[in-house]
This record gives structure tokens, sequence and C-alpha cells, in this order.
């Protein structure tokens, strides 16, 4: 398959799958979130022993979250696409297929580590500031998974970095067939490097909160949510292929009210913890 951005004379192929394994493919797209998601335990680690935390509690973690966090990414993802399954809902079990969302990810994490922290007697709100750290690395090194795939892209675009490709031209035909205003011959925004850019500059964020001014436990976590909300709610209105509510973008929705609720936590109990001093 062809990947290019015409305007800026870079074009190459590049194929879905890495290698094989005694005929079983190995995808670059799990090679991928499997990177994401050893980078996250690693920048993680660095922020738990900052925090006081045992570094070893990100592993164990890590090691329950993950796989609950694929369950509902999965979940969320068919719940709001039902209708390509409702005619074999075994298919919700074929993975392999494709169809996980980032949100879904997200609840599944949170819940994961909350029920861990409840049994283990930790603070919540401490471990979610490191879990934060991971989540954020995760999901900047994931989303190169979307380029490889050629999915996750956004509307037509004439910027210099506009992309374009075979899967990405074959998917804009269709959505024209059913009569959405799309050019499949035109570049689209590279929603994927914008979703990347922007976890980079919150993870630096988020460090330099953790080093330089981190005044309560939640504050890490807070700013994550609020700031990925804001970020994901912009991504999200250039998007071509989102969950959809009726007429309502689901993510959309899901990440302003995580970017207003969380915004207000975040400056609230820091002017609760600036009073009580």
């Amino acid at each position: 398959m062809s990947i290019s951005f015409p305007r800026l004379g870079i074009d190459f192929a590049l194929e879905r799958v890495a290698f094989c394994v005694f005929g079983f493919p190995i995808y670059w797209y799990g090679i991928i979130i499997a990177l994401g998601f050893a980078m996250g335990i690693c920048l993680a680690s660095i922020a738990a022993k900052k925090l006081g935390e045992d570094k070893d509690i990100v592993l164990d973690i890590a090691l329950i979250c993950g796989p609950v966090s694929v369950v509902f990414a999965r979940l969320y993802y068919c719940i709001f696409k039902w209708e390509d399954y409702a005619h074999n809902p075994l298919s919700v079990f074929d993975i392999r297929s494709g169809g996980i969302a980032i949100y879904g990810a997200i609840i599944g994490a949170v819940i994961a580590a909350f029920v861990f922290c409840k049994v283990k007697k930790k603070n919540t709100l401490k471990i979610f500031d490191i879990g934060a750290v991971g989540l954020i690395t995760g999901q900047m090194i994931g989303r190169w998974g979307n380029f490889v795939n050629q999915e996750a892209f956004g509307s037509n675009t004439t910027l210099p970095w506009g992309m374009t490709g075979t899967r990405i031209r074959e998917y804009l035909a269709n959505l024209k067939a059913e009569g959405y205003s799309v050019l499949p011959d035109q570049t689209v925004h590279p929603t994927f490097l914008y979703e990347s850019i922007w976890a980079l500059a919150t993870l630096v964020l988020l460090f330099f909160i953790i080093y330089k001014c981190y005044r309560y436990n939640g504050q890490v976590f807070f700013a994550y949510t609020s700031l990925y909300g804001l970020g994901r709610f912009w991504i999200e209105g250039l998007r071509t292929d989102s969950l959809m509510l009726g007429s309502v973008r689901i993510s959309q929705l899901i990440a302003f009210l995580c970017f207003v609720l969380f915004a207000i936590l975040y400056f609230v109990c820091l002017k609760k913890q600036n009073c009580d001093k």
C-alpha cells in the first residue's frame, strides 16, 4: 500500500504486516501498540518514583489494566457500531478485524485501577496521577498504528502536510458513494499526527506538574483528562470515521465534558490546597 504527503514530496510503500511467525501475521499496529504500552510503563515508573510510590506497582497495575482496557475499547466501539455486528454478534470477539476506541480503553483502565487501589488500599488519586503518564504515553505512540493502517484520518485539506494513500482513497470513495461530500483524490488531515503531537505536549506538561508544581493527589490526572479532552474535541471534529450517537459525535461530546469537568476540578482543588496552607 502507498502512503504519501504529496506537497512535502514524501511517498513510500508500507504494508500492514510486519512479518510472519509460523505463518501467523504480526501486524505493525500490534507492534506499535506494544511499544506504547512498554514506554508507558517506563515513564509511569519514573512518575511513581517522583511521587513516592514503589515503581513496581506500575507493572502490577499495567498487567491488570491492559487486558481490561482492550476489552472495554472493543465494547465501546461495538456498542456505537452495533449495526455492523448485529447480524453476527460473535464477530464482536474478532478484534483482529479492527475496531477499538481509545475512550473505551481509558474507561476500562480507570475502572480496573480503581478496583486495584481499593483492594490494595492505595491512594486512588495518586495512582491515577501515575497512570495518567502511562496512558498519554501509550496514546502518543499508539496513534502511529493508525498511520500504518491508514485510518483515523480527517477530512479533505489543502494544507502542506495533507496525506493520502491507497486505503484512504478507497475509504473516501465509499463515503462519496454513500452521498458524503468528500474528494477521494485529495489529501486529508493526518489527525493521527495531530493527536500524537498533542499527547506529547500534554506529557511534557504532566511531567512539569510532577517535578515543579505538584500540590495535591489527582492534580496530574485532572490535568491529563482535561487537556486530552480539549485536544480530542478539536481533532474529532476533523475526522470522517467518528462513532455517532444520532447526529452527535460521541467521542467529541465526551471530550468536551471531560475538558470542562476536569478543568473545574483541577482549579477548584488547587484553590482549596492554596487556601489550606
